[in-house]
């Protein structure tokens, strides 16, 4: 059975074009995926993201639980309200999922989680938290709506009035407030997201999320779907799980390096592979940017210096003009690389990613 989130009417009264997408009937676009794109880089988009799973732990043991469950330390995190993005790992390394933790007192801590694993996410937590002192509640009657774009904070704080409006505005980067009793009850707005952009992540009751998409929308945020939402984050150098990531590939290897912390007397699910790779992985993630006309998809061979890789995920980057991609090839300096393209090497170009920062292309780029 296809699921819904409870914003799917207003989807369709908008007039979008509703695909599945890991099992929920999501909006693709309401018209222009490139208006869209470049709606949220040049002003305010917000996106549908209740598909996604909050999961909260609660109990004495759950700040050990996570020092085990994640490649991060989230000894990081000491003022309620921050958060820490990070890997879920294998005994083996290989990346369970990417998600967002964010804490909330001493004895609570909140996961945001992909849609498409959620299953999976949900057993391997509840089965590593058997040995601690942690309650595991999955929330699935709260929806999450991401604002996201220059003008996207501006527009929210002031939607919120003038209290809560300031308290969201003051929220550095990775951060959250719950405010409670807001006219679309209770709130917990994260300042992240999934664009590189700046903006927020907004959880909301079922009740009040329809509420707060058609206030948005009032307020002149425009909506956009999953089309834009992929170009975007991938010109932001955000990778995706199922795509960049699965459970045959470490953090290392997926460009995630920055999120592993090999903290002194920490074990953690993994550590021994990341140990093993600190000072090199056997294969890495590069950016690739291609001048020639066409573009970049998933699958299609790399050839390099040191070997065959291949393209993870690739589109046409509306921002720079040119087709972009993520790539997983051996490790090493990778020499001239090119692409097969329907029997044809097509020459890329390696680069460092994001290919978009600031709402422009990066240096480089």
């Amino acid at each position: 059975m296809t699921q819904k989130t409870i914003l799917n009417d207003a989807h369709r009264a908008l007039g979008a074009r509703m695909v599945d997408f890991g099992g929920w009937d999501m909006p693709l676009n309401y018209g222009s995926q490139i208006e869209e794109h470049h709606h949220v880089r040049r002003d305010a988009g917000m996106f549908d993201v209740s598909h996604m799973t909050v999961v909260d732990l609660r109990g004495a043991g759950t700040r050990d639980f996570l020092r085990r469950l994640v490649a991060n330390s989230v000894d990081k995190l000491k003022v309620p309200g921050k958060a820490l993005y990070t890997c879920m790992l294998t005994l083996d390394g290989g990346i369970v999922d990417d998600l967002i933790v964010y804490f909330m007192a001493d004895d609570w801590f909140r996961l945001v989680v992909n849609a498409a694993t959620r299953e999976k996410d949900l057993a391997w937590i509840t089965a590593q938290a058997a040995d601690f002192d942690v309650a595991v509640t999955e929330r699935p009657e709260l929806s999450m709506i991401a604002v996201q774009g220059p003008q996207a904070r501006e527009k929210v704080a002031a939607l919120l009035g003038d209290s809560d409006g300031k308290t969201v505005a003051k929220l550095g980067r990775f951060a959250a407030a719950a405010l409670t009793g807001t006219a679309y009850g209770d709130l917990f707005v994260a300042r992240t997201g999934y664009t590189g952009e700046d903006g927020f992540e907004i959880v909301v009751g079922e009740a009040h999320a329809v509420a707060l998409w058609t206030a948005l929308h009032e307020a002149g945020v425009a909506p956009a779907g999953l089309g834009a939402r992929d170009t975007l984050r991938l010109e932001a150098g955000l990778a995706l799980y199922g795509q960049d990531m699965d459970e045959t590939v470490s953090p290392f290897e997926a460009a995630l390096g920055w999120t592993v912390a090999l903290d002194e007397g920490r074990s953690f699910n993994g550590r021994a592979l990341l140990e093993s790779q600190a000072d090199g992985a056997p294969r890495q993630m590069i950016g690739l940017v291609m001048d020639d006309k066409g573009v970049l998809r998933h699958g299609q061979t790399v050839a390099t210096a040191n070997g065959a890789g291949e393209i993870l995920s690739g589109t046409f980057s509306p921002t720079i003009g040119k087709a972009i991609a993520f790539a997983r090839v051996p490790a090493g300096e990778p020499g001239a690389v090119t692409v097969d393209i329907r029997g044809r090497q097509v020459p890329v170009r390696v680069v460092k990613f994001p290919f978009v920062k600031n709402g422009q292309p990066a240096g480089g780029v």
